[in-house]
């Protein structure tokens, strides 16, 4: 490269704001993750690719730990606007939730291809990976718990079903991926189960309210 082109690229290079070159970053980083695999995502190699010095990487993301984790960040932030936008827009019924909510994690995770999947390996046992994990998963089960309490009794849901509802989304989710079944499937079981498990919690809640009673009139 000429010093002219050389300096035309370091120019253009400083034109962008942060904010922009962070988003340049993320998304090459995502098609090494594609096209490449986790392993070959590297600081210096996104640097590379990118045209920038390695220290603008390092700038940004500090270890390739914070880069993994800032990759999970984003498609936890991608897959949570789809579910809050197709809320407001779905039928707002138990069953026209569990769908938005189905269809909504199980289609993030097939958008996200093996990058998803490489992402998470890579970053297994990093206190950056369990953090995000821990910080995205309770936004997301609170979500669900405004979403399907008014189906619930005294308008509330158990974390333990909500827990059992994450399995059953993630392992149909990887499952589709995997093509062990189909997209189809894995949203008409996840649907199934989060009905399921907003129904078992009525009927223990009226089971509950009608032990409550009979020990009342015991009392009295």
């Amino acid at each position: 490269m000429s010093s002219a082109a050389s300096r035309r690229s370091t120019s253009t290079r400083r034109r962008l704001s942060r904010e922009d070159r962070q988003r340049q970053l993320l998304d090459v980083a995502w098609r090494l993750v594609r096209e490449e695999g986790t392993d070959a995502l590297t600081l210096g190699h996104l640097a590379e690719q990118a045209g920038v010095t390695k220290p603008v990487v390092y700038d940004h993301f500090v270890t390739r730990q914070g880069l993994l984790a800032a990759l999970y960040g984003e498609f936890d932030a991608r897959q949570t606007a789809l579910m809050e936008a197709a809320l407001a827009d779905g039928e707002p019924t138990l069953a026209g939730r569990a769908a938005v909510i189905a269809s909504s994690y199980v289609d993030c995770v097939l958008a996200g291809g093996r990058e998803i999947p490489g992402v998470i390996a890579a970053l297994a046992g990093s206190p950056e990976l369990e953090k995000i994990k821990r910080d995205c998963t309770t936004a997301f089960m609170e979500k669900c718990r405004t979403a399907l309490a008014p189906f619930a009794p005294a308008g509330t849901i158990a974390s333990a079903g909500l827990w059992a509802m994450l399995g059953a989304a993630e392992g149909l989710s990887q499952a589709a991926a995997t093509e062990d079944i189909t997209d189809a499937e894995a949203r008409d079981e996840l649907v199934a189960t989060i009905v399921a498990m907003v129904d078992r919690s009525v009927v223990r809640g009226r089971q509950g309210a009608r032990r409550g009673g009979r020990g009342h009139r015991d009392v009295s």
